[in-house]
């Protein structure tokens, strides 16, 4: 039998029982649209939470107080730890393949100027950061190259604060109180944005020696390093720990490098990612069930015709491939439908809620429809099969 004619037999199935077909193809559709969806919602939010940490660069290697793995936030608990000191990160900074280095002490302060109060967050850094996290000065200068011991009391303000400060008004060289200290505003950040929910455009930047002073706290809350590009940062990483234990005695810090936290995080969310698609997957499962249904009840309906194809001459392997076909092309039109629908449904959301990142990858889109016709071979083997498998003479008895 001719392809053509196998495609024509095929196609005339499916069109005679229009409603079943329908409802077949609708279970398989359903099950697309549904995967489609969570694995478009899935993976926009790896893209959006991998783009949160990359925008401060890709580099970083963060030395944190103690020997954990919190991020240097200490437990409460007693800890011979030795906090991290303004020396340390020059000594950090000095290292092979580091390109800039800063320190890090932050906290809530109360922030006065031009008449106006507001509470922020007030971070306490050196002048590295503009290297380190990517950052940019719209106006003014950043925190100068002071010693540690002699910081001068000046602060640059992120363009959120200075508008609710200043508003249009120019910011430089005004006076502003940070705490219990006077400080003189130097300059103004770029826009930042939010991360992970925190505005990073309502906030001070004041020297690091200044806002252990400002805090009452005796070590830095942590150590930034950006290492140089094209360098491994585990290289870093060993040649911070030698540092570290040669001004501690011991090695009483926790290093972590951003590299090796995006491959965590990427890992963590394409497991995410596979977890919502096989939810989808289960609608998959029924619209094949479906399948199998309909193709043994389309094999017990259409007995006379397969008995008279054999008697023709039709070789049992031409009916097993006239049942397949039919069974692959069920699941594939679904395939398609269920395609049209999720990535619409997908763009609706993403239309509706912006702040709901949604991508659809084209891999995702051709393994969907890979599935779907791999499911309707795999629904319609046993009814090809058993079809194929029927005695010709049996099959023109059959009323």
């Amino acid at each position: 039998m001719l392809l053509a004619d196998s495609l024509t037999l095929a196609i005339r199935a499916i069109s005679a029982q229009r409603l079943r077909s329908f409802l077949t193809l609708l279970g398989i559709a359903v099950g697309i649209a549904a995967v489609i969806l969570l694995t478009s919602i899935g993976e926009g939010i790896h893209r959006y939470v991998l783009s949160e940490f990359t925008q401060f660069g890709t580099n970083v290697v963060g030395i944190h107080p103690g020997r954990t793995k919190t991020g240097g936030v200490t437990s409460g608990l007693p800890s011979s730890a030795r906090p991290l000191s303004l020396e340390d990160a020059e000594a950090l900074t000095r290292l092979p393949n580091v390109v800039a280095g800063t320190p890090s002490v932050f906290g809530n302060a109360e922030v006065g100027g031009n008449g106006r109060l507001r509470r922020v967050v007030v971070y306490g850094v050196g002048p590295g950061l503009l290297t380190v996290f990517r950052a940019k000065v719209r106006s003014g200068q950043f925190l100068p190259a002071d010693e540690a011991g002699s910081a001068r009391a000046q602060v640059v303000l992120g363009p959120k604060l200075k508008n609710e400060l200043f508003g249009a008004e120019n910011a430089l060289g005004a006076r502003l109180r940070i705490g219990g200290l006077q400080f003189r505003v130097i300059g103004i950040m770029e826009p930042k944005g939010q991360f992970l929910g925190i505005d990073l455009d309502d906030t001070a930047y004041v020297p690091a020696a200044r806002a252990l002073e400002l805090f009452n706290r005796e070590g830095l809350n942590e150590i930034n390093l950006s290492v140089a590009e094209g360098v491994p940062a585990a290289s870093v990483v060993a040649a911070a720990k030698e540092v570290i234990k040669a001004r501690h005695g011991s090695e009483d810090v926790t290093i972590i490098s951003q590299e090796e936290m995006m491959s965590t995080m990427s890992n963590i969310l394409d497991v995410l990612t596979m977890a919502v698609g096989a939810l989808g997957g289960i609608s998959l499962l029924v619209g094949g069930v479906g399948i199998v249904t309909i193709m043994t009840i389309a094999v017990t309906e259409r007995t006379n015709e397969i008995g008279l194809l054999v008697a023709l001459g039709a070789r049992r392997q031409t009916i097993l491939g006239l049942f397949l076909g039919e069974a692959v092309a069920l699941a594939a039109i679904g395939g398609l439908v269920g395609l049209l629908l999720g990535i619409g449904l997908a763009q609706t959301i993403s239309f509706f809620v912006p702040a709901l990142p949604v991508h659809t990858p084209m891999s995702f889109v051709l393994l969907a429809e890979a599935l779907a016709a791999a499911i309707g071979l795999a629904a319609g083997v046993l009814p090809a099969r058993r079809a194929a498998l029927l005695d010709p003479v049996e099959a023109l008895r059959t009323e």
